[in-house]
């Protein structure tokens, strides 16, 4: 390895699956970096150790065991005599720590490869910030869950895949990943969106103000809905069009974009995520509804 020449091209998506959160900050492992700036992960860290003092920990820290447990993350160790793996717990290294490495290392390849890296955080970031208002609703104790024990990558997958989804399966505590999805789908909408769901408040406005402008959204829900004439007025007056429409025929939720593809989604879109349930896309199923609908 460490050869300066052999430039090798990185892909977005998996950059981002290689970041994963621990301790508050947005890091990646020190063998994954070491791929990348092609060479090996002991020189990699030895060079950090070389010039120690400009590698604070908010720059790169080592994990513990218990982390590589909560996080999931596969590494072979080398433990009484088995041979093969690692003989040290591995160090992670945070935006600041990996353009710092790049400085050290003084290869094309590092330098290269740490321009990539940097732009796959900036995006990660700017998701964040674009979509803090939807998550305002997830308690202090939830995010904290979600920030030790899950990767990133399902989050991004979600988002940035332009792949057809035709069945997903959510399980209690996935609330990032569900409104990911759920995002995605709204955001396919180019003129219409309908949604038939009981139980609609202010968070289920949240998901769909992420449409794109112009498009309009009708809401079919029960008549005791959460969701007042203020509401309605407030979201129309950034995101126009709305309109609510009241009835008690439908038991389900269901999704509807373009008048003919249909999800049909096992829970509230507020509640997307507490507990488990499915989004499943529903062949020929748009042409009944829509006539279903008309009778309302």
């Amino acid at each position: 390895m460490d050869n300066d020449s052999e430039l090798i091209s990185l892909d977005a998506g998996e950059i981002k699956r290689r970041i994963f959160a621990i301790r508050g900050r947005q890091v990646m492992m020190d063998s994954d970096l070491a791929e990348y700036f092609g060479t090996t992960t002991g020189n990699l860290n030895r060079a950090m150790k070389r010039n120690i003092k400009r590698f604070p920990e908010s720059f790169c820290f080592q994990l513990t065991d218990d982390e590589i447990l909560r996080c999931q993350i596969g590494i072979p160790m080398q433990k009484r005599g088995i041979k093969g793996g690692r003989t040290y717990l591995p160090y992670v290294y945070t935006e600041q720590g990996i353009a710092m490495l790049t400085s050290v290392l003084h290869t094309e390849r590092a330098i290269a490869a740490s321009i990539s890296i940097m732009e796959a955080f900036v995006e990660m970031r700017r998701f964040i910030a674009n979509n803090a208002a939807l998550f305002e609703r997830i308690s202090k104790v939830e995010l904290k869950q979600l920030e030790a024990d899950k990767k990133f990558d399902r989050l991004f997958e979600y988002v940035n895949t332009c792949a057809e989804t035709n069945q997903k399966l959510f399980f209690d505590g996935q609330i990032y990943d569900a409104f990911s999805l759920l995002i995605e789908l709204i955001q396919k909408a180019e003129q219409e969106i309908i949604l038939i769901d009981g139980y609609v408040d202010v968070s289920t406005l949240n998901v769909l103000a992420k449409k794109k402008t112009g498009v309009a959204v009708t809401i079919y829900t029960f008549p005791k809905t959460k969701l007042t004439a203020q509401d309605v007025a407030a979201f129309n007056a950034h995101y126009p069009q709305l309109d609510v429409k009241y009835t008690n025929i439908f038991h389900d939720r269901f999704l509807i974009l373009y008048r003919k593809k249909v999800y049909h989604i096992g829970a509230s879109l507020k509640d997307a995520g507490k507990k488990c349930f499915g989004i499943t896309l529903m062949k020929d199923a748009g042409s009944e509804l829509m006539k279903k609908l008309a009778k309302t």
